[in-house]
């Protein structure tokens, strides 16, 4: 999903452009930190484990070419505020860089310094994927022992958000593999239909049973006794155990609490900020109205002001928070590469953070 890459012209970063799926494979190279922001803010580039490696790379690009590194990161960090990923993955590189500037004096020393600090990053992601799956179906398995799981997802937490397999996507997956997994239920995920165009995506090319659904659907689908267990990522985890997530988690955790389902969160330590003490203080991020009053899909003709497809009347105001914030006592577990935190309390997360977070 994401390369670094040093043709004679200069690095670069490639990036599977996201907004162009399922249609087609588009890749887009970004050759400085504006372009990368740019690349962020479109989600061209997303999920919170990704963009902190992409927030890591974008440091190393600016380093390496040359550009003021200070600046690269402070525009990096803010290109998404919600996702903390992405600023740990910015700080990291950032750090390694200056730490080596100092003792060296030596810029191309430091900007080497930064790639490494990247790279390292996006090798642990993928560690960390594997082991998260591990952790989070075994955990499945304890709760609902005989397989034959029902899973509901929201939003893309598979390939596409990480440098491994995953989050949530990657315990459904590995049910999968050993035979455990009955049905993966795909949330569309509106406006930006991530579900649809994303995790349908993952789950068909892994060979998954799984059926998509709108997500007012949800609701009828729990009533039937169809859902086992929800599964989600996080792209901010507060010290409290509020979950941040992709606006839609937290109607979903409520139906799952009502319903008497698992409501679970797979996400890596670096998504928990102990610096963020709850829900109440995390930001989210507002984004345009035009992705709610207009469809935005590569085959549609472009006729609205914000480059879709209309849908509502013209000057129509939307409310369009990009993500929402579920408390933990609604919460069933967090998965973590280190294992599942159950019950979800500031006390267990900070028992968690004092071992591994960053």
């Amino acid at each position: 999903m994401i390369r670094w890459e040093e043709p004679p012209e200069g690095p670069v970063l490639v990036l599977l452009d996201q907004t162009r799926l399922p249609a087609e494979e588009v890749e887009l190279v970004c050759t400085d930190a504006p372009a990368l922001v740019e690349a962020i803010r479109s989600l061209a580039v997303r999920g919170a484990p990704l963009l902190g490696i992409a927030g890591a790379y974008g440091v190393a690009l600016a380093a390496t070419r040359g550009f003021d590194v200070a600046e690269a990161a402070v525009a990096l960090k803010g290109a998404r505020p919600t996702a903390v990923n992405l600023s740990v993955g910015v700080r990291r590189a950032e750090a390694a860089h200056q730490a080596a500037l100092a003792k060296t004096g030596d810029p191309a020393a430091a900007a080497a310094a930064a790639l490494a600090a990247a790279r390292s990053l996006h090798r642990e992601d993928a560690e960390a994927s594997a082991r998260m799956a591990a952790h989070g179906l075994a955990f499945l398995d304890e709760l609902l022992p005989g397989g034959g799981h029902r899973i509901l997802t929201h939003c893309n937490s598979g390939s596409l958000v990480s440098g491994g397999e995953g989050t949530a996507f990657a315990v459904a997956l590995a049910a999968h593999r050993e035979g455990r997994l009955r049905r993966l239920w795909v949330d569309e995920t509106r406006p930006l239909l991530q579900g649809a165009r994303l995790t349908a995506y993952e789950a068909a090319r892994s060979g998954m049973a799984y059926t998509l659904l709108t997500d007012n659907a949800a609701g009828s689908l729990f009533a039937a006794g169809e859902v086992d267990a929800v599964l989600i990522g996080a792209d901010r985890i507060a010290a409290d155990g509020s979950v941040a997530n992709k606006v839609g988690s937290y109607p979903l955790a409520v139906l799952a609490r009502y319903h008497h389902v698992p409501f679970i969160v797979v996400a890596p330590v670096t998504t928990v900020d102990p610096g963020t003490p709850d829900g109440a203080s995390i930001e989210v991020e507002q984004r345009p109205g035009s992705e709610v009053t207009e469809l935005s899909v590569p085959q549609v003709p472009v006729t609205g002001p914000g480059g879709g497809l209309p849908v509502a009347p013209l000057g129509t105001q939307a409310y369009n928070p990009a993500f929402d914030v579920t408390p933990p006592e609604l919460v069933t577990a967090i998965v973590t590469e280190e294992g599942a935190v159950s019950p979800v309390t500031a006390e267990t997360l900070a028992e968690l953070c004092a071992r591994s977070c960053p």
